[in-house]
């Protein structure tokens, strides 16, 4: 049994929380918070990472791995990788990035160009594209590296998640269609950067 506290607490999602693990903090615990009405995003995604891991030479680079149950106080808790700059710090998002202005447009702009790149040669759905679920780590003192740390899989069960799975084709189409939302969230945020407004996270 892994004991959490708010101590540990790192972000609180929609329905779920996530805990630095007490016991390794290169691993963050993610648990549901709402005991009633919610998705499971945990089998969710541990279902989805399950399936893209079965096949051969897939690329985990930009995704966090995920390393299976544990249990916790809390109730049961998926393990995944923390991301972490090259020093050890601990990663900020990429809206952080942009609503502070770090990073240039044109080095944002070859950072997403990776990002769509990878997830189109993978085949891995990106589905819920908000910012905050993207960190970017620093990987030297001047370069920096896009790392999905939330959203793949689905939403939620159901017909459209079985196709994901089993239709190539249908996988495509839904790349391209969750890239052009995430693409006018980012051109969203730009603007707000330019206007010099805050960001909608700490993160």
């Amino acid at each position: 049994m892994i004991t959490l506290n708010k101590n540990l607490l790192i972000a609180k999602g929609g329905e779920r929380d996530c805990y630095l693990h007490p016991d390794d903090s290169t691993k963050v615990i993610k648990t549901l918070h709402k005991k009633d009405e919610h998705n499971n995003q945990n089998e969710l995604e541990y279902s989805y990472m399950k399936y893209i891991k079965k096949r051969k030479n897939i690329d985990l680079s930009q995704v966090t791995d995920c390393y299976g149950y544990v249990n916790t106080n809390l109730g049961k808790g998926l393990v995944f990788d923390r991301v972490l700059d090259f020093d050890g710090t601990p990663s900020k998002s990429f809206r952080y990035y942009l609503a502070n202005k770090i990073i240039p447009l044109d080095e944002q702009e070859k950072l997403i160009n990776e990002l769509k790149n990878y997830l189109e040669k993978n085949l891995i759905l990106f589905v819920d594209t908000s910012l905050t679920n993207i960190f970017c780590p620093k990987v030297s003192d001047n370069s920096y590296k896009l790392i999905i740390v939330d959203g793949l899989g689905a939403k939620r069960t159901g017909i459209k998640f079985t196709l994901y799975k089993a239709s190539k084709t249908y996988t495509k189409y839904k790349i391209k269609r969750q890239w052009d939302k995430f693409m006018k969230m980012y051109e969203k945020d730009v603007k707000r950067a330019k206007l010099g407004k805050r960001p909608f996270t700490r993160l």
